[in-house]
């Protein structure tokens, strides 16, 4: 890996860079200067890895395993895994890394002077997603967020050089409601995996039962709770989305994509009269341009 991070990726980090294309938000669009994009997609190769490693959904072959010294026999162990790829992570700062994707990520972390606490976060969330797959609460929610979103923004403003205390809360909301707004898309693939990321008090109010999650499609009383949240993403989203008129140049444009991701997905649930049961509600490309540029005139 080059110091300008221009090597060209193997076959191990494209299948896990190439899903950058399906996420709701731009990860590093083209008009963002070079260094920023080779920043942002050797973070994003970080949080899209870890996030395979929770998930179960590392390419077959056990090639990831390997690479951070796990053998094929304990390749399975999810925990096993995220305690190596945290080994990792730390040999990024005072060493050389096994994996690939955090080789690329060592020059970044050199050149943006990251700290390890947004990457550890990341890790500690899906450690959690092994133990935890039920929220009681709203706010038991958010301090899940607080560790599986929250992280990607403050990593985002620290790339760019603008990180301050006001624009980390503002990033803060942004991104706990795009999380939000992911797992409203994808109640029936969580419960797939077992896990259930509506409230329980939520449900509970909505007399909303876990086998009502589980049909092709989405009763009355389960649109009414996805609308529900869907509600409270959007008042996050434009809680935070001042961070938007906060920043000049390229970087505002970025930060505006990720607000009109969220907001246009929002559009897209709605559209589906709050049915996400069939598969996950996506916007289309018009209207997430048109939510672009009312976050950019500070709309919404």
């Amino acid at each position: 890996m080059t110091e300008t991070g221009t090597k060209r990726p193997g076959a191990t980090e494209r299948g896990t860079l190439d899903k950058a294309a399906a996420e709701n938000f731009p990860v590093a669009p083209f008009f963002l200067p070079s260094d920023w994009r080779a920043d942002l997609m050797a973070v994003y190769g970080f949080a899209r890895l870890v996030d395979d490693i929770g998930d179960g959904d590392l390419a077959p072959g056990g090639a990831d395993a390997r690479l951070l010294g796990v053998s094929p026999e304990q390749a399975e162990d999810r925990l096993l895994l995220l305690d190596a790829f945290e080994a990792d992570l730390n040999r990024v700062f005072d060493g050389t890394p096994r994996h690939p994707l955090l080789r690329r990520l060592q020059p970044t972390v050199r050149r943006r002077a990251l700290s390890p606490e947004p990457f550890l976060g990341l890790i500690a969330a899906n450690r959690q997603d092994q133990l935890v797959t039920r929220y009681e609460t709203y706010d038991d929610l958010l301090a899940y967020c607080e560790l599986s979103a929250n992280p990607v923004g403050r990593l985002v403003l620290a790339v760019t050089g603008t990180s301050t205390p006001e624009r980390v809360r503002l990033s803060d909301a942004i991104c706990t409601a795009l999380q939000i707004v992911e797992h409203l898309q994808d109640v029936a693939e969580d419960l797939g995996r077992d896990r259930i990321y509506l409230p329980a008090a939520d449900m509970k109010r909505f007399h909303v039962q876990e086998a009502d999650l589980a049909p092709k499609s989405a009763g009355a009383s389960v649109r009414a709770l996805v609308a529900y949240e869907a509600q409270r993403a959007r008042e996050l989203l434009n809680e935070g989305a001042p961070l938007v008129g906060s920043v000049h140049g390229r970087l505002k444009l970025l930060l505006a994509g990720f607000v009109a991701g969220g907001r246009a997905a929002l559009h897209a649930i709605a559209a589906a009269e709050h049915d996400v049961l069939p598969g996950p509600p996506k916007p289309g490309k018009l209207r997430l341009l048109r939510e672009v540029g009312v976050a950019l005139r500070g709309e919404g």
